[in-house]
């Protein structure tokens, strides 16, 4: 188990934003904080992406298009990464998997394995490693922006993203980036995770 504690977050600390709101105020703010590490914390085990084309066919049971249009962002996602490096603001994602993994997980992780490819920056850790730190429920989804800024991912009661709460606290900020990097350095790398755990799987079953 990690020696760290749960740093505890307050909603009413920060302003509730709506799912457009978000967006637009994650895009403002991404570059910001030129020079910083940003840092995500993925916690829950499903979520629905209707508004992804790949989670789209997952969901029908189209697994293979699924994957194709999973491959079809390379391009994209390499830019993406360039451009973090080009700000030296690259992400740093932390993504917490149970077993056996959801049909959900399974997806995102084949989308996760695409990103580190890609240069993304990504490791995986298990529930045994949080034991512990979820007393008064599960760890909440997080973005941390280069110190500057702290997002609290909102979800509805489908799974799906409905927003944010935003903190601009920078020591609300700076214990929660604190928090996602020592979990991140106990962390596996998602590459060898996925050939041993993800890769034998056969496709999952829409959920």
């Amino acid at each position: 188990m990690l020696r760290i504690e749960n740093p505890g977050l307050d909603a009413s600390q920060g302003v509730r934003l709506s799912h457009d709101a978000y967006r637009l105020d994650f895009r403002q703010r991404r570059w910001a904080a030129e020079g910083r590490s940003a840092w995500k914390l993925e916690r829950q085990q499903h979520f629905r992406e209707p508004n992804n084309e790949s989670w789209n066919a997952f969901s029908r049971g189209d697994w293979e298009g699924a994957l194709r249009l999973i491959e079809q962002r390379r391009e994209d996602l390499t830019m993406l990464e360039r451009q973090a490096k080009e700000h030296r603001s690259e992400m740093f994602r932390v993504r917490v998997v149970e077993q056996p993994l959801t049909p959900y997980l399974q997806w995102e992780l084949n989308s996760l394995r695409l990103r580190a490819e890609c240069g993304g920056h990504i490791r995986v850790v298990g529930p045994e490693r949080i034991s512990g730190l979820e007393e008064d429920g599960p760890l909440p989804e997080l973005v941390a922006l280069g110190g500057q800024t702290l997002y609290e991912i909102v979800y509805d009661d489908r799974g799906i993203l409905d927003g944010a709460v935003r903190f601009v606290d920078r020591e609300i900020t700076a214990r929660w980036e604190q928090f996602i990097q020592c979990l991140y350095e106990e962390g596996e790398e998602l590459s060898t995770y996925f050939e041993r755990e993800v890769a034998p799987q056969p496709p999952p079953r829409p959920e």
